[in-house]
């Protein structure tokens, strides 16, 4: 399931939701801009912002070697900034990013997406929606009890574009 919100407040909610579920922070994916996560995240505790910026802060930048690089930072931990890109990535995701190394970020957001299962036309969405500010948000459900109380709670916390 993924969504995609449009301010901090909204995504802290939606989060905050997945906790009282019993969903971890390794169970769900973040993706923004690099510029999202200083508007919102840099002066402010707040639970997706510790996630967000937890471990990348653990690898050096991204440069020539790509591919080793993400592989070494997705050893690490489940955060991944791609500074190249202006994108942070956290969460199982970033372990897809990673393990595709330079590949997937070759093919851009929106390839890598798709990749990982997102039908073409809403990670186009979702790039552009990133690009914008927003912050996409996913997770696995593991029930179809969890994934219809989601949905519900996403759509109500202002989550666009959600698909599951």
């Amino acid at each position: 399931m993924t969504g995609l919100f449009r301010d901090r407040e909204s995504a802290e909610r939606a989060y905050r939701t997945l906790g009282e579920r019993g969903y971890g922070k390794d169970d769900v994916n973040l993706l923004m801009s690099d510029e999202t996560r200083k508007k919102y995240f840099a002066d402010t505790e707040t639970e997706i912002g510790t996630k967000a910026w937890e471990d990348a802060g653990k690898g050096a930048a991204i440069g020539g070697a790509v591919g080793a690089t993400l592989a070494a930072l997705a050893a690490i931990g489940t955060t991944l900034a791609l500074p190249g890109l202006g994108l942070l990535i956290a969460g199982p995701i970033a372990a897809a990013f990673a393990g595709a190394g330079a590949g997937a970020l070759t093919g851009g957001l929106v390839g890598a997406l798709v990749g990982y299962g997102v039908p073409e036309e809403r990670a186009k969405l979702y790039e552009k929606g990133i690009k914008e500010g927003g912050i996409v948000m996913g997770v696995t459900p593991r029930t179809p009890e969890d994934a219809d109380y989601l949905e519900r709670d996403w759509r109500t916390n202002r989550g666009e574009a959600v698909y599951r």
